[in-house]
């Protein structure tokens, strides 16, 4: 049951809503002006305010604006008798307000008092993640163990696949006293990197006209998340490693050895063997950063997580711009039966732009007949097997991606790839 103050100097039309708010089971107050609303919230807390714009001594936005102080600030609705007016809210009050179209219906006042607060991050594990698939279900498994400890963590995953998003789950499991801050590291020059991550003491060079403090030390007692790490230059890696080593810093231009006290979480698109071959990570560094990996799966990998996943981002376009769209079966089915190269971001782009398109006289998302990215096709086309590949080398792609699909569990390739556990075996020490 919600405590709903409903502010409009219209003795007919306040008359009338009361009683259809009495009716759904709630309690309702009433203030004809902006005196009278300030006062009453000043001593009581309601749960729903719903404001009409023009008021005898004022009007609804100073009454929000006067909301900004409290903690735990009620669901706001405005209320008009001009459909013009959704365009003004949206731009002036923030995505995070309603508005009602007079005269007002019940099911308008029910959807309002019913829906709730966070009703887009009710399935949200850890607050920020979406899916219920066995391979984000281990993922989940994994940020349980790690979160309670001080373990540094790599993140390894494709472009696209949330990598960022797991850091700030393992962020907000750990329940530490300090944010989370977040660089990626191929954002910086060289030259800049080292002032960005460790700070710079005034005059230690040109441009440096005040004291800097690093990220490092904006993260104390929280999480640093070194996104892209793997751009970072070699020859500035064992800066790093001496840093995570030792648990000291110093400035740039500095004297003064400060000690760090924040856990760091890194992430990379580059697989393990890339990481071995390309050469641009340091082992030692390795090893200080990656004492908990965590491979993150891609989207084709999570089977009805992509259902999940639409229907996260689609309510919460439909709380953003003031809708009521939903997906159909069959529209769910196409967006499960693509392979999205571009994972997750690749997801949420694409059903922003349908959620845009789609008209203003249905309820129903409207899907392009054809939705693929530019680089679906490059992705394709590197997978795809070409003249003159030999037998033993189609095997080993087969088996390649048999692997991955399952996130690694041997039996259960064998037995999709029809052949028993030895053979795998066998043909893995091969080409190994």
């Amino acid at each position: 049951m919600s405590k709903v103050l409903l502010v409009d100097d219209d003795s007919l039309f306040t008359d009338a809503t009361s009683e259809l708010i009495k009716l759904l089971g709630h309690t309702v107050e009433i203030a004809s002006t902006a005196q009278d609303a300030n006062q009453r919230l000043n001593n009581e807390h309601f749960d729903v305010l719903m404001l009409d714009i023009m008021l005898p001594d004022g009007n609804g936005f100073d009454i929000l604006h006067n909301l900004s102080a409290e903690s735990r600030p009620p669901k706001v609705a405005f209320i008009t008798g001009h459909s013009a007016i959704k365009s003004m809210v949206n731009s002036i009050a923030g995505p995070g307000v309603s508005y009602l179209l007079k005269p007002i219906d019940l099911a308008s006042i029910e959807a309002l008092l019913s829906e709730p607060e966070d009703a887009t991050d009710s399935n949200a594990h850890f607050g920020v993640l979406v899916g219920e698939s066995p391979v984000i279900k281990k993922v989940y498994n994994y940020i349980e163990r790690v979160a309670p400890t001080r373990a540094n963590v790599m993140i390894m995953g494709e472009s696209g696949t949330g990598k960022e998003l797991v850091a700030q789950a393992i962020h907000n499991a750990s329940k530490c006293s300090g944010a989370m801050v977040a660089a990626n590291c191929g954002a910086f020059s060289p030259e800049l990197l080292s002032s960005e991550l460790f700070g710079h003491e005034k005059g230690s060079f040109t441009g440096a006209t005040s004291r800097k403090i690093g990220l490092f030390e904006q993260a104390k007692g929280g999480t640093l998340f070194l996104d892209e790490v793997t751009e970072m230059p070699i020859d500035m890696q064992p800066t790093l490693l001496r840093v995570l080593e030792t648990g000291m810093l110093r400035r740039v231009g500095g004297t003064e050895d400060i000690p760090i006290d924040c856990r760091v979480i890194s992430a990379t698109n580059r697989s393990r063997d890339q990481l071995a071959t390309e050469q641009c990570l340091r082992e030692d560094i390795y090893f200080r950063l990656a004492v908990f990996p965590i491979d993150l799966p891609p989207l084709r990998n999570r089977g009805n997580d992509v259902s999940l996943l639409a229907d996260y981002f689609v309510a919460h376009f439909n709380k953003e711009q003031q809708r009521n769209i939903v997906l159909t079966d069959d529209v769910k089915q196409r967006l499960i039966d693509y392979n999205w190269p571009g994972n997750i971001r690749e997801l949420r782009h694409t059903l922003y732009r349908a959620f845009i398109l789609t008209d203003s006289t249905t309820n129903t998302l409207s899907l392009p007949q054809e939705f693929s990215s530019p680089f679906a096709e490059s992705t394709t086309s590197q997978n795809a097997l070409t003249a003159g590949t030999t037998i033993q080398e189609m095997e080993r792609q087969l088996i390649t991606v048999t692997l991955e699909q399952v996130d690694g569990d041997k039996p259960t390739a064998a037995k999709m790839l029809g052949i028993s556990l030895k053979t795998l075996y066998n043909r893995l020490n091969q080409y190994e």
